[in-house]
Order: structure tokens, then sequence, then C-alpha cells
């Protein structure tokens, strides 16, 4: 076992080589968005690459988006206190994209979308464009806000800085990445991201390994017999939130959403040529995302078996700390800055060209200045940015009271994300005209399920939250499809989405 004395040998500050990596790290990042943002000539260029992003690069970042600092730090801690039930998840997951790259995909390349809600035009009409646009930004802001807390608590931690001067700092430096280098700059940094947290996490766990007593097999043991490992919950009981059938419906629901109807994780797969090219790539994320979140899950159940057979060893106040709490505590010098690094890496690949994109193809193009020249929309598309990171920056100084940073991020898109895949969805499987319809369908599906979630966590209702994005789903559909003959608004600006 590790003597308590080990404390004193590992911990604290960063070592020189530590400091190495992360800073190698991060110029490497820079050097990646000027080679690729010093060509940017339009739009198109800024928040589509051209189009000309290899398949396999935008399947790295794609992953790395989907994964994101949230995971790296808040999956461990999920692991270390519950379990591998969230491995059911996944499975959801993984047939969302298979129903994205056949449904989603083709309408969005056959209307060569900028920004995926410009489909919503051409479906049904503006006001539903700019509806889906603004639960965009709010949903894709809260999240992200989140996402951004996770990185900043974890490496205020390591680093021993307070949480707003590392929001500060990485808030300014998303907005210097992402301002200049625009989509290509964040899709081949998302790869190298996407080695560099994986590479990490192999180190972490093989460390993790080498110190427990009995190795792997005792591990395994001891994590078996105190429940660690349960991952398939097959009960029949939807009050129940941690059952297969849940989770199944969660996450085909969420990867919908997530894969289907959010800008920030399909304008990676639109940089790709063709649309036969997109639909491979988000296919073989399938295999290139679940080792990542398994990994994480494992270095959690790791940690479980590490800290139970070293007692001496202090915990964090709050247990959602418990990764940057050993990367500062335990890890040696080189994987402590190894850690760092990943951390780092997997959070200035932010959400600033995404809700930059929509802003610019949403909402400023078409009702603040409908004529003007691309160079024009190219360097109003930068300014955005720094409003959005200064708003990111806000809410995730608001994060401090959330325990579990995971379920929250979820909690979240269940609520705003029902209500936009079922518009996506009525416009892709019916021919219904439903433009006005949408909105109230939207706001109302919304409310309802805000309600449901905050009767379930004070305990009125005996409901599991995971069913919520169901739900929000299948009412704004509903709804939506119901009013669409009474109340239509303006007409689709090119023509409806023809069904065969």
């Amino acid at each position: 076992m590790i003597a308590a004395t080990a404390l004193d040998n590992f911990a604290a500050a960063l070592g020189p080589i530590d400091w190495g990596i992360v800073i190698v790290g991060a110029v490497l990042l820079f050097v990646i968005s000027y080679v690729f943002g010093r060509e940017e000539k339009d739009t198109n260029d800024f928040f589509l690459g051209g189009r000309s992003v290899p398949p396999v690069v935008a399947c790295l970042s794609f992953v790395a988006t989907e994964i994101s600092a949230l995971t790296i730090v808040s999956i461990p801690h999920t692991a270390y206190e519950e379990n591998w039930r969230f491995l059911q998840f996944l499975v959801g997951l993984a047939l969302a994209r298979m129903v994205v790259a056949f449904l989603f995909i083709p309408v969005f390349y056959k209307y060569n979308c900028t920004s995926i809600y410009e489909f919503l035009r051409h479906r049904f009409g503006p006001e539903t464009q700019y509806t889906g646009s603004i639960y965009f930004f709010v949903t894709r802001l809260i999240a992200s806000g989140v996402r951004l807390y996770a990185t900043c608590m974890a490496v205020g931690i390591i680093l021993g800085w307070p949480l707003t001067v590392t929001i500060a700092l990485f808030s300014i430096v998303s907005i210097a990445f992402i301002g200049f280098g625009g989509i290509k700059a964040v899709v081949w940094a998302g790869a190298y991201q996407a080695v560099f947290f994986l590479v990490a996490g192999v180190a972490v766990v093989f460390y993790l390994v080498a110190n427990i007593d009995g190795g792997l097999a005792q591990a395994l043991d001891t994590a078996g017999r105190a429940g660690r490992l349960s991952t398939f919950h097959f009960a029949l009981r939807i009050t129940d939130a941690g059952t297969f059938w849940a989770w199944l419906a969660s996450g085909f629901f969420i990867g919908l959403v997530s894969f289907g109807t959010d800008q920030e994780m399909v304008q990676r797969l639109l940089t790709v040529e063709t649309r036969r090219s997109s639909q491979k790539t988000i296919i073989a994320t399938i295999a290139a995302a679940l080792p990542v979140y398994w990994l994480y899950l494992f270095i959690g159940t790791l940690l479980f078996v590490f800290y139970s057979q070293n007692p001496a060893l202090p915990l964090p106040e709050d247990m959602k700390e418990i990764l940057p709490h050993f990367a500062r505590t335990v890890l040696p010098v080189g994987l402590k800055g190894l850690v760092l690094g990943a951390i780092v890496m997997a959070s200035i690949d932010s959400p600033l060209s995404s809700l930059a994109s929509s802003f610019v193809s949403d909402i400023y193009r078409p009702l603040i200045r409908r004529r003007a020249s691309e160079k024009h929309y190219l360097i109003i598309s930068r300014f955005p940015i720094a409003v959005f990171g200064l708003i990111l920056a806000a809410i995730a100084l608001a994060c401090s009271p959330v325990k579990n940073i995971l379920w929250f991020a979820f909690q979240i898109l269940s609520v705003t994300g029902g209500p936009m895949l079922g518009v996506f969805l009525l416009g892709l499987l019916t021919s219904r005209k439903a433009n006005l319809a949408n909105i109230p369908a939207m706001i109302c599906s919304s409310a309802i399920c805000l309600t449901l979630l905050v009767l379930i966590k004070y305990g009125f209702i005996n409901l599991g939250w995971t069913w919520l994005v169901v739900i929000g789903t299948v009412m704004t559909f509903t709804l939506a499809y119901i009013l669409g003959p009474i109340v239509r608004g303006s007409k689709p600006e090119s023509g409806e989405l023809k069904h065969e």
C-alpha cells in the first residue's frame, strides 16, 4: 500500500515536466489554429471548412466534442460513487447515430445547410427556424457553461487557482482560438485532443493498476463485491431512472437531440465533402467513442479500489472533484501534467463556433443584414464569439452548487432537447404544414418537462428523469401535428421536403 507520506512526495505544485506537457499541448493547438485559420475566405470556409476535412479527422473531432472535459471529470466520479450503468445509455446513443446518419444528414446536405436550423426554414418557415435557433442558444449555452465549470473546477484544483481566475483564463483562450481559426481549426484540434485524452486515460489506468495491491484481478474482485461493476439493470419500473429501458430510451432520444439537432455536433459532420462520407463518419464514431467512455468509467472504479486500500489518504470534500484531487495529491510528475493537459485539451474545443454560425445564418443574415457580402458576414462571424464566451463564463460561475455535473447536464438537455427534436421529426417524418404551430408546441412541452423535473427533484412525483426527453419529444410532435392545420404561419422558403 502507498504510505501516507507519499502524499508529500507527489503532491501540490506541478514540476517542469508537467508544465512542459501542458504548454507544448496548448501551443500545438494554436499552431493548428494558425495553419487552418489563415485561409478563411468566406462563411463557407469559416463554418464548414469548405467541406474539405478528411472523414477520420471529423470522426475524432466529433468524439472529442461528445466526450469533452465534462466526461473526463464527471464519468470517474459517477463510477466511483455508483456503478457502470451509464453504459446502458451508450446503447441508445449508438442507435441514435444510425438514425441520424440515414434520416437527418441527407436533408442537411440536400439543402446545403450552414446551420442545421436552415432546414426548419425550408421545411416549415422562418418562424420555426428562429425558434429552433433560440432553443439551441439556450440549451448549448447552459450545457456548455456546465462543461466549462467542470473544466475550470478540475484545473483550479490541480493548480490551486481560484475558480474565477481559471474561468476567465479559459474564456479568453477559447475566444482567441475559435475567433481566429474557425471550424477547420476546431475540427483538426478536436482530433488531436481526442488522442491526447485517450493517452492520458490509459496512463492513469496503468498507474492505478500498478499501485493497487493484487493488481487488476484484485481490483475487479473488490469492485465487483462492492457493486461497482453493475452494468445492466432490466427491471420494468418507470419510476427507476437507472433501468436499461430508461437509459435506452433516454440515450436514443438524447442522441437524436445531440447528434441530429445540435449545431455544435452536426457542424463537424458537415465539414466532410459528401453526404455518404458524413454518414460513414457518424457511424464510425460508435466504435471511436465507446472505448473512451469505458476507459474513464474504469478509472473511476480503480480510484474506488485505490482509496479503499489507502484509507490514510485524504479524499476531497466534494466527491465530484475525485479525479483532479487524485491528480494533484497522488499522481507523480509527468502523469499529473498529462491529466491536466487532457482536461485543458478537452475544454478549448468550445461551442463558440457553432453558436456563432447559428447566430449569423439563422438570425443576422435573414433578419438584420440580408444582402451583404461574404466578407462582411465573415467579419461579423467573429464578434458573437466574444459575446457568447462571456455568457458561458457567467453560467460556469453559477454552477458551483451543482453536485453531479453529468446528470445536471443531461437534465438540462432533457427539458429543452425534446421539444427541438419533436419539431425536427415532424419535418422529417411527415408532410404536415405547422410553422407557427411549432412554437406553442415547443414552449408548452418545455414548460411541462421543466415542471416535471422540479417535481421529481423535490420528491412530489415518482418518475425517472431519464424519461423527460421522451415525453418532450412526443408531446411537441403531437401538439404541432394537431395544431398545424389551424395555425400555419408563413410558407416554407423553398418548398417542403418531399416524402416518397
